[in-house]
């Protein structure tokens, strides 16, 4: 039997893990399938793609740094970041305990297919706020956060959209769907073009969040 791999949108202030915790829901809570673990991680105040399976050697291939696996973020930040900004974030910045590499980082429009977040971030009447898109190949804690933070434009939002070649699509908070077994060989790739790979597609599976 090929192992299964299930892409799940993560809500807003849901803990990256199975078990209970006594301050917010986990992925229990939206998916019910046993012995699933999660394929690397996404910050409990951060929202969109995750990845989950019960094959190690999958797994591996989607989180291990070495495999260079591309990810996409929506990232809503205050203020609107100028040239030097995005250069910065382009370049890598140095975070003190470690310093980025080189990624992507472009203003673009809010996404058109965004859910409303639950609750809605805070704004402030005199300051705008601009989408970027990041695309990088490293995960490190809150790393995201902090490269915008030391740009000078704290992030308030943060949605992960794509990671490879799996693309969260039209998935809602809660929304969970599996990978086509046909289609598994595309994970098999992972590591060699990933960032480019041919985009995979899910069979519609579980019901939205509440």
């Amino acid at each position: 039997m090929p192992p299964r791999l299930i892409a799940f949108n993560k809500p807003f202030g849901t803990v990256c893990q199975f078990s209970r915790h006594p301050e917010h829901r986990c992925l229990a809570d939206f998916v019910k399938v046993p012995n699933v673990y999660p394929a690397g991680r996404l910050d409990t105040d951060s929202e969109g793609l995750l990845l989950l399976t019960a094959d190690g050697a999958l797994q591996h291939r989607i989180s291990h740094p070495r495999r260079k696996l591309q990810k996409a973020y929506w990232v809503q930040v205050e203020g609107m970041p100028n040239h030097l900004a995005l250069q910065m974030l382009r370049d890598g910045i140095d975070l003190g305990d470690f310093t980025t590499q080189a990624c992507k980082a472009d203003v673009v429009a809010e996404p058109a297919s965004l859910w409303p977040r639950a609750p809605p971030i805070r704004v402030r009447r005199a300051i705008p706020t601009t989408w970027l898109e990041i695309r990088l190949t490293e995960g490190k804690n809150r790393q995201i956060r902090r490269m915008t933070a030391k740009a000078g434009h704290p992030t308030l939002r943060l949605v992960r959209h794509s990671i490879g070649p799996f693309d969260l699509d039209d998935l809602q908070p809660g929304q969970w769907r599996e990978v086509d077994p046909a289609r598994l060989d595309d994970v098999r790739l992972l590591g060699n073009d990933a960032g480019t790979a041919s985009r995979v597609r899910f069979r519609p599976q579980g019901d939205p969040a509440r």
